[in-house]
């Protein structure tokens, strides 16, 4: 999202841009990541259960409110973070004057919730993982949550990307070796990714995390359709972007979130962004992203 908020300098100052990184480890009551031995603050273990995270995943408390600000200008989220936006839309709309949504969904799907299931299930079946108490420990379960990365990563790029990234070229050799290094490019790219992904996170709180963002639900968590779940947002503008290798929310998944939109009389613009980037885009340098977008934002900023 660091692309979005350097794009956008005349909104800047009135937006708010979800970002879970900062609370990775307030998520779960973690004061460090589990690579810290310093032993500064207490022995922790899993407290959450899974009715808090389901409660709290994607609405942890609403908007922030600076001081001496009532209404936001605009709340702006990819992924997780746009079911943060429309969370927030629906549940705080006098704050929220403008909604971008991108490349997110309103629920996930049983193909989502199963990838997920595959990453929590690599974390657990890690020794080292000890039913989550394995903080001040020699050693947390860095290679389940490494595995568990690796295969979500797979999701955030797109098969045509992969190809062009890759292809089936080697990894530092002239042929294959008939056993299980990384003899081609793409295990070695998967295999980097999830070591550097142990280093900044914690696997208590990718736990929880995927097991929040499985049981949100906008509509179902109302009792209601999804149109009903998002009328109190009916005067928020919103935009919506879907790109079209993003196959882990695919722009049927957006089409749904603008057809309710429609039903209930909000405002909303919607756009499929033709790119080989997979679900990844919204993070990476896309013009026409910064144009749909940048224009909705500008637009903001003239109300």
């Amino acid at each position: 999202m660091d692309q979005l908020r350097r794009a956008w300098p005349r909104a800047r100052s009135g937006a708010l841009f979800p970002d879970l990184r900062e609370r990775t480890w307030r998520l779960h009551g973690v004061d460090r990541p589990q690579g810290d031995r310093s032993g500064d603050g207490p022995a922790l273990r899993p407290a959450f259960s899974g009715h808090h995270a389901a409660r709290h995943g994607a609405r942890p408390g609403g908007p922030a409110r600076p001081s001496g600000v009532e209404r936001l200008l605009a709340v702006v989220g990819g992924s997780m973070g746009g079911m943060q936006v429309l969370e927030w839309a629906a549940s705080y709309p006098a704050r929220v004057r403008n909604a971008v949504v991108l490349a997110t969904t309103a629920r996930h799907s049983a193909q989502n919730i199963a990838l997920h299931e595959v990453g929590r299930q690599a974390i657990m079946a890690d020794p080292h993982w000890r039913g989550g108490d394995y903080y001040g420990q020699d050693e947390g379960p860095s290679a389940g949550l490494a595995v568990a990365r690796m295969a979500a990563h797979i999701t955030y790029m797109s098969e045509d990307g992969l190809t062009a990234k890759f292809g089936r070229s080697l990894q530092d050799r002239a042929q294959v070796s008939f056993g299980f290094d990384a003899d081609f490019q793409v295990e070695s790219y998967l295999r980097h990714q999830g070591i550097r992904f142990v280093e900044r996170f914690d696997a208590n709180s990718y736990l929880y995390i995927t097991r929040a963002m499985d049981y949100f639900d906008l509509a179902e968590n109302r009792g209601v359709s999804l149109a009903e779940a998002l009328r109190p947002a009916r005067d928020t503008r919103f935009c919506v972007v879907s790109f079209s290798s993003d196959w882990l929310y695919p722009t049927a998944e957006s089409r749904r979130i603008v057809h309710a939109l429609n039903a209930c009389g909000a405002p909303v613009s919607f756009v499929e962004i033709d790119t080989p980037f997979g679900h990844d885009a919204f993070l990476l340098e896309v013009p026409e992203l910064f144009r749909v977008a940048g224009g909705f934002m500008d637009a903001a900023a003239r109300q």
